[in-house]
């Protein structure tokens, strides 16, 4: 009877092997951990209401996202990862990229501060403090990034940083390609 106890634990860690295993091959054979599908791609960005980041009662909404495309870069400043991706988002608007950002769940005096030291990539900054348009948006956490057509329509969600293998990799072409549909 002892002895047949002793296999328990030996079957539940080979079984977790397994799961954990073909996990890992899954990821190894095509599937991005980055790349989170959203029932929102295809869609209009949620109605939403938000103050800009640095004038408190100067309200934005959804309108914001029609006539070009355009990203909208969710970040705070207590993510290292944002952190690490700023100075990237800079150059990518010093290069005529246009970034919306969203301060999500944030201190706003912080991310005032952030901003004024670390350089402002963006059009206009959004101050999501109580997270619900990133609850609507489906935000895991930040950074996200969401590629948004010049009809305001979802058309890419990104997880993670901002960086220049990425960027040129995925979405880059995607961006370029919605630049394109509205010059034809």
């Amino acid at each position: 009877m002892n002895n047949k106890l002793l296999f328990i634990p030996l079957i539940i860690f080979v079984g977790l092997v397994t799961i954990f295993g073909t996990q890992l091959l899954k990821n190894q054979h095509g599937d991005d951990p980055t790349k989170l599908e959203s029932v929102l791609i295809g869609k209009p960005v949620p109605e939403f209401r938000l103050e800009d980041l640095a004038e408190p009662g100067k309200l934005y909404d959804q309108a914001i996202f029609k006539g070009e495309p355009l990203l909208l870069n969710v970040w705070a400043t207590w993510c290292p990862t944002c952190y690490a991706e700023h100075q990237y988002l800079n150059q990518l608007a010093g290069r005529g990229i246009k970034i919306v950002g969203m301060n999500y769940k944030d201190d706003r005096v912080k991310a005032i501060g952030w901003l004024t030291d670390l350089g402002n990539p963006y059009l206009i900054s959004l101050f999501d403090g109580d997270g619900m348009l990133g609850l609507d948006l489906g935000v895991y956490g930040a950074p996200e990034t969401f590629l948004i057509d010049a009809n305001g329509v979802i058309r890419y969600r990104h997880v993670g940083d901002v960086n220049p293998r990425n960027w040129q990799q995925t979405l880059e072409p995607i961006y370029q390609s919605l630049v394109e549909e509205i010059k034809s």
